[in-house]
């Protein structure tokens, strides 16, 4: 009861702060649901799919369990987690480039669990969505995941059942994929977060955060108001690890955003350049003028980091949220300095922050654009249901209501992401990679190569990509919680179908 009149209450706030939602079905969109493309037993399953071949490849196997832990982010903090062995993050899964990948996943919870491999272009039944690629693992129940990782570049895992829950509890860790060849030597990772610790988590926002907001225009207004206290690699205050560089070093920096609000990460003054965005080089050859980088739920972006001085210096993580504060990864030669020797870059600007569509792919999906054999126009707006209360919407609609995206193999897909309300929405496709290569109706000067792309609100972008991973792949909104409430749809082959069932006994909550 509570909850509903919190939503109640909010949904007044949003009319008196003068929000407006624009709704809009356009493109090639069609009649069928999301459900309707799921229950549809025509074609071949995506169980009998070609799955990857292990022949002449080196098999990496690791073994993961789901268990529920106290977990101590720093010296005074301690949080009841979900974790994959034992620890927030889980284990780091580093391979070569090429290699064959098997982990065994035991849940050890007393809730269904599942592990989706973002980022990763794999077969179909491997993506770990319950009820769409496989039935979520019950408790005391094992899953085995199969596949090729042919792609260099970072890349995470992280479960997608009831992920608005399990992430933000720690169900995430690393997947690095390496070059056969090994660019740098000082190669680290770095996952963000954000938690709700000395405060009540919200349901979905919070009546004062929401309001003003909405007034600064930010598209943070929900985050602000759910979470507190920042964590890189589970870990805050004085429990985060430094990192090991001499001056003149040159190390490659992993930065992943596992949480639900975008984040800022500052550098020294010219000791930062990106090499990648979403695991795709990009073309960068100069360090930028600014220090500061933007991080949106879902993306990983790799920096070139080049240690400026002998004195230890930080690299510090920022909120949106002006009274979380910020957390940092000092950066010495040894470890006898102390927290107060470090020096900071304090000259914050976010409106100069550098982010992942700044800079060109070295490698494009189209040199020249195609012409485009399915469009779809996917308006991002909020709104209130009856007997739901607050809803993130697809074209008016919630999922599994929402109107697939559906194509043949080998289709060139366009799709146009409108975002009319007042939220940052991270959409993120599976088992694709697209081309960014517009913005606002301007042809971008850098397109660059995504599998998620952080759309602001009043922003609009076109992106293509070639429909060329035949399944039933999920299209969301990386911030777990509007996915949870309804921004999720599907990308539906024509010729394949899913035997399986969201909901049900096997409790499948994609």
């Amino acid at each position: 009861m509570k909850n509903k009149i919190f939503i109640s209450l909010l949904s007044l706030g949003i009319f008196l702060i003068g929000a407006w939602f624009v709704i809009q079905v356009g493109g090639s969109i069609g009649s069928k649901s999301s459900t309707k493309v799921l229950t549809e037993k025509k074609g071949t399953s995506i169980m009998d799919l070609e799955g990857d071949s292990k022949e002449g490849k080196q098999v990496k196997t690791f073994n993961i369990t789901a268990s529920s832990k106290q977990w101590n982010l720093n010296d005074e903090t301690i949080v009841n987690a979900w974790t994959y062995n034992g620890t927030v993050p889980g284990e780091e899964i580093r391979v070569t480039e090429g290699d064959y990948v098997r982990v065994h996943l035991k849940n050890d919870l007393n809730v269904p669990v599942t592990i989706h491999w973002h980022g990763v272009v794999l077969p179909n039944k491997m993506d770990g969505v319950p009820g769409v690629t496989q039935d979520a693992v019950l408790p005391g129940e094992q899953f085995t995941y199969e596949f090729s990782a042919d792609n260099p570049g970072t890349f995470w895992y992280h479960s997608h059942q009831h992920s608005s829950k399990q992430v933000d509890k720690g169900l995430y860790g690393a997947l690095i994929v390496e070059e056969k060849e090994k660019q740098y030597q000082n190669d680290q990772t770095f996952i963000i977060d954000e938690w709700a610790v000395n405060q009540q988590k919200q349901n979905i926002m919070n009546m004062g955060s929401m309001m003003s907001g909405g007034m600064s225009g930010d598209g943070e207004a929900d985050t602000k108001a759910m979470y507190d206290t920042l964590s890189i690699n589970g870990k805050s205050g004085n429990q985060i690890d430094q990192i090991n560089m001499k001056k003149g070093e040159k190390g490659r920096l992993r930065f992943i955003n596992a949480g639900y609000q975008t984040h800022y990460v500052n550098f020294p003054d010219q000791s930062m350049k990106i090499v990648a965005v979403d695991g795709e080089d990009i073309i960068n050859s100069s360090p930028p003028s600014t220090s500061l980088m933007e991080i949106a739920p879902g993306e990983r972006i790799d920096v070139e980091f080049t240690k400026t001085n002998k004195t230890p210096q930080a690299v510090t993580l920022l909120s949106y949220n002006e009274s979380t504060s910020p957390v940092s990864i000092p950066v010495k030669e040894d470890s006898v300095a102390s927290k107060k020797d470090i020096t900071q870059n304090s000259s914050i600007n976010k409106s100069k922050a550098i982010n992942s569509t700044t800079y060109k792919s070295e490698e494009l999906l189209f040199t020249d654009l195609p012409k485009s054999d399915v469009q779809y126009t996917m308006e991002l707006n909020m709104g209130m249901n009856m007997g739901e209360g607050m809803v993130f919407q697809i074209n008016n609609d919630i999922f599994p209501n929402t109107a697939p995206i559906q194509v043949t193999e080998g289709d060139i897909v366009k799709v146009t992401l409108k975002n009319n309300g007042m939220l940052n929405h991270p959409m993120h496709l599976h088992g694709h990679r697209f081309q960014v290569v517009a913005k606002n109706g301007e042809p971008l000067e850098n397109p660059v190569v995504k599998d998620l792309l952080n759309v602001k609100p009043g922003q609009t972008y076109e992106i293509y990509f070639k429909a060329n991973n035949a399944g039933e792949w999920l299209f969301h909104c990386h911030d777990n919680n509007h996915a949870d409430r309804g921004m999720v749809t599907i990308l539906d082959y024509k010729n394949v179908y899913s035997p399986f069932k969201i909901g049900g006994d096997m409790k499948n909550k994609p």
